[in-house]
């Protein structure tokens, strides 16, 4: 397979390379818009430092009539590990928030500043600060796109010694995820990566399945757009595979009628088939 091939492997089916820049301005567009409408909407706690990098920060989104303890979650944003931030990653906050469900925006140093193994780390000492700092978390639940469903997937095996802490993660929305690192070697998000053999074992969620036995406790949802690229569809149905034979409560979900970047958007809508599947993950049902 030739470089272009595989490019346009992680590429939505529908379009072709040229386009995917125009369509990421408008995705980037419409997670703003929906930020700044929940931010007007909601209690915020803007730049909290999780850290003591200039990029290790949380933008928190509460309910307004908190009950004594309620759960979090926190969204890690895709990107490609070289765009988007915690400005526009607040757009699934609204729904969350007016079922009485807290949202973190987890921000990272994305690449070329950062290295892929550092956003690992990041995005790790951001789940242990914040069950550290807010005593009012019930159950942890985390929700990545893309990248950041690469980057949720690794804090699932993360070994928390280190943290001083065991975070209560009751479950995982992976949607449209990034699980086998090895032929992004091989494509132009590389150019900016540089990631190489090592970097990619040690960092594959696909890789370090092995590493989830024992862990139980956490439901862990795989979601994947109909008009995601094959690659997409292949690696998110593996780990759901590989997740399910390491002993854990996995499901699976195929969204109709969606792409990589509005199965992500529609987020920002209660009555949206993913928000319903999450909001009912969390109380129970």
């Amino acid at each position: 397979m030739t470089k272009e091939e595989l490019e346009t492997q992680y590429s939505p089916s529908k379009w072709s390379l040229r386009r995917v820049k125009d369509v990421i301005e408008v995705h980037i567009q419409a997670t703003s818009d929906a930020t700044h409408n929940a931010q007007a909407a909601t209690k915020t706690l803007l730049n909290v430092p999780y850290g003591l990098g200039e990029g290790e920060k949380l933008d928190v989104y509460l309910p307004k009539e908190p009950s004594q303890t309620f759960p979090l979650v926190l969204y890690i944003h895709g990107g490609y590990w070289q765009l988007l931030s915690k400005e526009v990653s607040g757009f699934a906050a609204r729904p969350l928030v007016t079922h009485g469900i807290a949202l973190a925006a987890v921000d990272y140093d994305v690449a070329p500043k950062g290295q892929l193994e550092e956003m690992v780390r990041q995005v790790r000492r951001s789940v242990a600060f914040a069950v550290q700092q807010y005593t009012w978390i019930s159950d942890v639940y985390l929700l990545g796109h893309s990248a950041g469903a690469h980057l949720a997937a690794m804090v699932l095996s993360t070994d928390w010694t280190e943290f001083d802490v065991v975070p209560n993660i009751k479950g995982a929305f992976l949607v449209s995820g990034v699980y086998d690192l090895e032929p992004i070697m091989h494509t132009y998000v590389n150019d900016v990566l540089h990631i190489n053999r090592e970097v990619v074992q040690s960092n594959s969620p696909l890789q370090r399945a092995h590493k989830l036995e024992g862990k139980k406790g956490c439901r862990v949802l795989i979601a994947v757009a109909q008009h995601d690229s094959p690659e997409f569809h292949r690696q998110s149905w593996e780990y759901f595979e590989a997740v399910r034979s390491a002993g854990w409560s996995a499901s699976f979900l195929d969204i109709a009628d969606r792409d990589h970047f509005d199965v992500a958007e529609k987020l920002s809508q209660e009555d949206y088939v993913l928000t319903q599947v999450i909001l009912n993950m969390i109380s129970g049902e």
